[in-house]
């Protein structure tokens, strides 16, 4: 039995090592090559795009997949599209595996916005100096705002444009409470803004900064393909897969 994983998640990779765990199945993890080192999970790995819903179809067909789970980042909205596309046409079962996003607690200072570009307009409103954790993708809906600064964390490099004033902080989760807190104290950051991406990796900073009462502005995630079935945590998908199929087990 093939399974194919839409990977590159802290959950992708837990999945493939449940499911290499002496399930005898074949699984082939798919990521997208946005980051240059990523942590490779176990069984086979392909890196970069199929060419749409109808090239992921063909793959499918190709490579005789049984079962497509699509665990990919919450804001990977394209391949999840398409992964529905994909699955409807060539007729392999599909999953989406996402982690539950975050919910605010008493003392929380949260603005949900659509879009970074909805986030964008907000900030002038709440603060100059921003702590921008939404990843070195998108950057551009901020390029204008020419009076406030930035520090910009992510995994790789971001590439133009960028805001004018910006300091770019290479790093990878995750990230503990007091690694955040001392980042806001000593870059005076007055306002965050992350998207919804959910987990515990990053999560701290919405910790610290409701301690220091700081604001901050939420990207909300976009929705799961209508009649996608969804699940929150790799055991549950490894469920999916056996009452799926009963010899996965």
């Amino acid at each position: 039995m093939h399974v194919l994983i839409l990977g590159g998640t802290t959950e992708a990779r837990r999945l493939a090592e449940l499911l290499a765990a002496g399930s005898g199945l074949r699984v082939t993890n798919s990521l997208a090559g946005r980051v240059a080192a990523p942590r490779l999970p176990p069984g086979e790995v392909r890196v970069g795009g199929f060419g749409g819903a109808e090239g992921l179809a063909r793959w499918l067909r190709e490579h005789e997949v049984d079962a497509l789970i699509d665990a990919t980042h919450p804001f990977a909205g394209t391949i999840s599209f398409n992964a529905a596309l994909a699955a409807a046409t060539a007729h392999v079962p599909l999953l989406a595996l996402r982690r539950p996003g975050w919910v605010p607690v008493p003392g929380d200072d949260w603005h949900e916005t659509g879009s970074l570009e909805q986030a964008a307009l907000l900030l002038p409103g709440l603060g100059g100096r921003v702590f921008l954790t939404t990843g070195r993708m998108g950057l551009a809906a901020f390029a204008d705002l020419t009076d406030l600064w930035f520090l910009v964390r992510s995994v790789d490099a971001p590439e133009p444009p960028v805001p004018p004033r910006t300091e770019v902080l290479l790093d990878r989760g995750p990230f503990t409470l007091e690694g955040e807190r001392e980042l806001l104290r000593r870059h005076r950051i007055d306002v965050v803004v992350t998207k919804d991406s959910g987990g515990a990796a990053t999560a701290p900073k919405l910790t610290a900064a409701r301690e220091a009462g700081l604001p901050v502005v939420v990207v909300r995630r976009p929705p799961v393909p209508e009649g996608v079935r969804v699940v929150e945590g790799p055991e549950q998908a490894r469920e999916w897969l056996v009452s799926t199929f009963p010899d996965a087990g």
